[in-house]
Formats: C-alpha cells, structure tokens, sequence
C-alpha cells in the first residue's frame, strides 16, 4: 500500500448524500482528509487547482473521487471528461456514485474513462456499507502508480 495521504473528493450537491458518504467514511477511518465540492464548478476548481484553491499548488491532488452525475453549473460527465483529459489528473480513480440507473449514463461514464459507476442505494444502511465498500477497495486494496512514475 501507498504511504500517500489519502484524500477525497466527494463531488455532491445533496446535503443529505454529502451526510451519509462522509459518516461512512469517516466512521471506518478511510480518509485523512475529505473534501467536498457542492458542483462540478468547484470540483474542477479544486481538482485543477483554480479560484479560491489557486494557492494549494503544493498539496497533493485527491486519491479517489466520488462523482455524483446530476451538479449544478457543470454536470458530472463533463467533470469526468475533463478530468480523464488531462495528463495529471487522468490517473485518479474516478467513482460515479450516482441515482441514474440510464444506460446513455453508464456507457458514457465508462467511454469517458470511469473507474467504477455505483448507483445509489435509497436504503440508509446499503448507502453507508457501499461507500464503504468502494473506499475499502480504491484506497486500501487497490495500488494506484506513484505521482513521480
């Protein structure tokens, strides 16, 4: 396993959502730190390190993030494609963790480049035990290349 911190970035715009993922990950310690951008605007501010996050230029880029499809200002799959676009960025395991069970949604996510499309359970104990399920296997079990390789 890598010694890297271990980020997140939970891109969500529903509070209710934003709630239960961060309970799930913080309640079996799967992150150092977790971010959370509110739409895809802030996500790829945060991500390309923009705006008000121009400064970070030192901090290391996320190590997993959870995409929901439906944001405000800038809709997830065009989140997707810009992350999955860039050199810097494209190695960093992106999960859609979305309620869209379409099919244009999941085949263009994976076009895209997705690493895994996780449709919502509605149920409070399936959502905790799905997040932690993902954040168990991107962050623990998987081994991503180091960022000088």
């Amino acid at each position: 396993m890598s010694s890297l911190p271990i980020r997140i970035l939970l891109v969500e715009d529903n509070p209710d959502d934003v709630e239960l993922a961060l309970h799930a990950l913080r309640m079996h310690n799967l992150a150092n730190d977790i971010e959370v951008a509110r739409d895809g605007a802030e996500a790829l501010d945060y991500i390309f390190r923009n705006g008000p996050y121009a400064d970070r230029s030192d901090e290391p880029l996320p190590r997993l993030i959870l995409l929901d499809l439906k944001l405000p200002k800038i809709g997830g799959l065009e989140v997707l494609k810009q992350i999955k676009a860039d050199p810097h960025t494209r190695s960093i395991p992106v999960v859609i963790l979305t309620s869209s069970r379409q099919e244009r949604d999941i085949v263009e996510s994976y076009e895209l480049g997705v690493n895994s499309y996780i449709t919502k359970p509605v149920d409070f104990e399936q959502f905790i035990q799905a997040v932690y399920t993902l954040g168990l296997y991107w962050l623990l079990l998987n081994e991503p290349p180091r960022p000088d390789a």
